[in-house]
């Protein structure tokens, strides 16, 4: 079946089909050894940051030179005109965010993808969260994009994180150019209370100004977000250890040591992923399933880094092999 979005066009909910292709397949048709893509893909607040700055560590020891994308970059509309959007989904009692598929040039993307794959060239351009990252390219307001550009010539691979990284419709399918595809999920109360402490500390906006975005997007997290995450090669969820029951009102974010996170490969033989090896160099770690670790919240950069590096190592393999 299928949903209505904000704008009267149908989004797919029931992807099965192309998920078993997916998780059965993997789509390996499209996937590119001289080009490689790595795509984190996780909602607002979720925490693909970390996986980001996991990568750019190990990018900076390997001398790999990335692309680096962020999803913010394809949203279709400037933070004016999305905002006037919203109000007139609002009026009309329709559910409009920047989670819709509608929301984003996600096609864009998709070309970006298919073209990278083939020559290791595309083009992107950068959205403006802030005054300080609009001094940064040239006086921007907030909210703005700069103008398209060339990726940087000559890079290894390309580096994406952002929202939906792999959304598949009807038009669409983003997933079957992954070399890597990463979700990062937080149990949903947590990701709201990290998503309410930066938008408030960070981007200056009220705390019930976050919870209405954060209800205005949960239709679009149930048929655009959560669906991503059946295809993902591996997850990281991140659970909290203390009392999260009322994300609205929690006085401050649960500490790296107050959480524990799950890391499940979907195929740990196809990354050859080192479960002894994992175990034994991050402390307090265990399997709760055979292709599931879980480790302390504090480890998880540790972790991460245990266990992307051979796969990058091998992907620069292949790719001089090409």
């Amino acid at each position: 079946m299928a949903s209505l979005s904000a704008v009267g066009q149908p989004v797919a909910t029931e992807l099965s089909a192309q998920q078993s292709e997916r998780i059965t397949a993997g789509n390996t048709a499209v996937m590119s050894k001289k080009h490689p893509i790595i795509v984190t893909t996780g909602s607002s607040g979720a925490g693909t940051t970390t996986v980001k700055t996991a990568f750019e560590h190990l990018f900076m020891r390997l001398n790999i030179k990335a692309a680096i994308i962020e999803g913010d970059s394809y949203h279709r509309y400037d933070r004016t005109e999305m905002r006037r959007r919203i109000a007139r989904a609002n009026a009309l009692q329709e559910h409009f965010s920047h989670f819709s598929i509608q929301a984003n040039v996600l096609d864009e993307l998709e070309a970006l993808f298919r073209q990278y794959g083939k020559d290791g060239t595309g083009r992107r351009r950068h959205y403006i969260h802030d005054d300080e990252e609009g001094a940064r390219f040239g006086g921007l307001k907030p909210g703005t994009f700069t103008e398209w550009e060339d990726l940087p010539p000559d890079t290894d691979l390309l580096f994406y994180e952002g929202l939906h990284g792999a959304v598949v419709t009807d038009t669409l399918n983003l997933p079957q150019y992954a070399d890597l595809l990463i979700g990062v999920v937080p149990i949903l109360n947590l990701e709201w209370i990290q998503k309410i402490h930066r938008d408030t500390a960070e981007r200056g906006y009220k705390p019930e100004d976050v919870t209405d975005t954060i209800l205005r997007r949960m239709p679009d997290y149930v048929t655009v977000i959560t669906p991503q995450f059946a295809l993902t090669d591996i997850n990281f969820q991140r659970v909290p250890t203390v009392d999260t029951s009322n994300p609205f009102i929690a006085r401050d974010i649960p500490t790296a040591d107050e959480s524990l996170v799950i890391i499940r490969i979907n195929d740990p033989e196809k990354f050859g992923v080192d479960f002894p090896g994992l175990l034994s160099m991050v402390q307090n770690s265990f399997m709760s399933r055979w292709n599931t670790v879980v480790v302390p919240g504090g480890k998880v950069g540790m972790a991460m880094e245990i266990i992307f590096r051979p796969i990058l190592e091998r992907m620069m393999e292949q790719r001089r092999a090409a």
